[in-house]
């Protein structure tokens, strides 16, 4: 009877949450070992309908750099990284589209259908949900407040893109006959060119367009870490400025905080931060009182 009541208590906890964002999107960003490890794989899907049965409206955006390199290697391409950033020349392309946008993507829509909600999985350059400008090093670190360093702007980064408008009316679309989008985070250019977009810039772009309730971002990590090495709970946009200043927060951390400041500014009411290692992670952190990770406010 103790676990019973235990568990009748655990719902009572969560009962505020569904209340208060029943309606809401929830755009979610998946990448890591949650997206790599079977078990978390089959939680990732459950939690998603979870939530769409209890009223939310979720919108996940993927990465798959792993599986990426994987086929790369296997093609004998030689993956080549310039400060963090993929160089993706035309071969490499073929390749991230082909993963990104085909295996990865179809088997994450297909992973959550068989979990009981209808999944469609699309590219940004479906219907031109996505549309890119070519990456520029000077425009990303002027959103960071960040030193370019040693980026040396003649460098080419090849077909490597950022995200220059969303068409909020696609997605609207699809949630108006409650199917749950599956983004892989490919975009088009004006030339009509593919273009690769780092994932955690994809969904802040997505939930700033849908003016989303959460972004949360799954990474490996248990999330934003003080100087000291210590978990902070909550962040003011601010104080996320400043760590990035000071190389608190850096390398592989940097574009998800972008991610999540693109997506403050554009109207989203928080931003999270999340260990995908931890199981039911997305459910931890906005359902429950003390949450997982760290979350980021305006």
């Amino acid at each position: 009877m103790d676990e019973l009541i235990k568990k009748a208590n655990v719902l009572i906890e969560a009962l505020p949450y569904i209340r208060a964002f029943a309606g809401k999107t929830v755009v979610l960003k998946y990448g890591g070992k949650a997206m790599t490890d079977p078990s978390l794989k089959e939680g990732f899907a459950t939690d998603v309908v979870l939530m769409k049965y209890v009223g939310l409206n979720p919108i996940v955006v993927h990465g798959g750099g792993p599986q990426i390199d994987q086929m790369l290697k296997r093609l004998a391409i030689e993956p080549k990284f310039r400060q963090g950033v993929r160089v993706t020349d035309a071969a490499t392309m073929e390749v991230v589209e082909m993963v990104l946008g085909g295996t990865i993507n179809k088997e994450i829509a297909s992973l959550i259908s068989r979990h009981g909600a209808r999944a469609v999985g699309l590219s940004g350059k479906d219907g031109g949900l996505i549309q890119a400008k070519p990456f520029t090093k000077a425009d990303w670190a002027k959103k960071l407040g960040a030193d370019l360093g040693d980026w040396a702007e003649g460098e080419d980064y090849g077909l490597v893109g950022d995200v220059q408008a969303v068409d909020s009316s696609i997605l609207k679309n699809l949630q108006a006959t409650h199917a749950i989008p599956v983004i892989a985070p490919l975009g088009v250019g004006k030339d009509g060119r593919t273009y690769n977009i780092n994932a955690d810039l994809v969904a802040g772009a997505v939930a700033a367009a849908l003016g989303a309730e959460k972004l949360v971002v799954l990474t490996d990590v248990r999330g934003i870490k003080d100087e000291d090495g210590k978990l902070v709970s909550t962040l003011a946009r601010k104080d996320v400025a400043r760590m990035v200043k000071k190389g608190t927060i850096s390398e592989g951390m940097l574009p998800k905080v972008q991610a999540c400041l693109n997506a403050l500014e554009g109207g989203v009411k928080k931003a999270h931060v999340i260990d995908g290692r931890t199981p039911h992670a997305i459910l931890l952190e906005i359902f429950t009182d003390k949450g997982v990770g760290t979350e980021i406010v305006a």
